[in-house]
């Protein structure tokens, strides 16, 4: 069985206080207890305070471009969806510079866990508004690139999830360490692509949605709560304001990605024989 010391990376160079914290000492207390060993997994990050994260443990990595966590993902399932595959992004490199891949990800429902540090703000390039910052005419704030304020409209991923229909759509609180590692077991045993969109404060740039904000608003999902009512979870999904509901906001059940592709439903790619010959003698005709 691992321990904890088996995941202990480079010291963090995250600011004191900050969300991602609790997030890397949770999902660690997670792949102990479900016993996944360090070679058993790998974890895809792209850029920002957040696509640090596995430099902070000790896994297989790959850390990509911005915004370009989840091709690299959906490449390593492709090739060997014996290895569980774990994506970790900001809200900023997801929402934003990925988001066309999220979208895309979410309909071939690839078995990916996705767990997006969603502070609110761009943290590591020094603090401009992201996807998720509200607009000011809503209680948002003025940044130092957009110093009239946030004129866009604040996006919402946990309706545009449940639109898309996600097959796992989940929000957590970075402040409720016992209630997100819950939550982030339950999306590692789905089977299928697994949103977790985690609250997670900036103590610099961001003075608005601090701790104490989303302690006064976050609310659990109450446990007769069906996530599996898309309609139910729409609505649920669109709750923000004086009350902000986490938990698992809708799940489903369908094929993922891997099994509808024929030859690799049975065995992963890296276990099927290779034939170059089969190669050379395509590539004969091009010349």
């Amino acid at each position: 069985m691992p321990k904890l010391e088996d995941y202990k990376g480079e010291a963090p160079a995250w600011c004191p206080g900050c969300g991602n914290f609790p997030i890397l000492k949770v999902f660690k207390d997670v792949v102990v207890e479900l016993g996944i060993e360090p070679h058993q997994f790998t974890i895809v990050s792209g850029i920002g305070q957040a696509g640090k994260f596995p430099h902070y443990l000790k896994c297989n990595t790959f850390n990509g471009l911005h915004g370009r966590t989840l091709p690299v993902a959906t490449g390593i399932r492709l090739a060997n969806h014996e290895m569980p595959v774990i994506a970790v992004a900001g809200d900023g490199d997801c929402y934003g510079e990925g988001g066309n891949h999220l979208l895309h990800a979410m309909r071939r429902n690839i078995n990916v866990k996705l767990f997006v540090h969603d502070n609110q703000i761009y943290g590591l390039t020094k603090g401009q508004a992201s996807p998720t910052s509200m607009a000011t005419d809503k209680g948002g704030m003025a940044t130092k690139n957009q110093p009239f304020g946030v004129l866009s409209e604040q996006l919402n991923p946990m309706a545009l999830a449940v639109a898309l229909d996600c097959s796992f759509v989940a929000r957590g609180f970075a402040g409720d360490t016992n209630h997100l590692k819950e939550l982030i077991k339950e999306a590692v045993r789905h089977k299928g692509f697994s949103l977790v969109d985690i609250f997670q404060p900036c103590v610099v740039f961001n003075k608005i949605n601090t701790y104490e904000w989303y302690r006064q608003r976050v609310y659990k999902i109450e446990p007769e709560y069906n996530p599996e009512d898309r309609i139910n979870a729409f609505k649920k999904a669109l709750e923000w304001g004086d009350r902000i509901p986490i938990g698992v906001i809708y799940r489903n059940n369908r094929p993922t990605f891997e099994e509808r592709i024929p030859v690799i439903k049975g065995n992963p790619l890296i276990r099927q024989s290779y034939n170059p010959s089969k190669i050379e003698t395509t590539l004969k005709e091009f010349y």
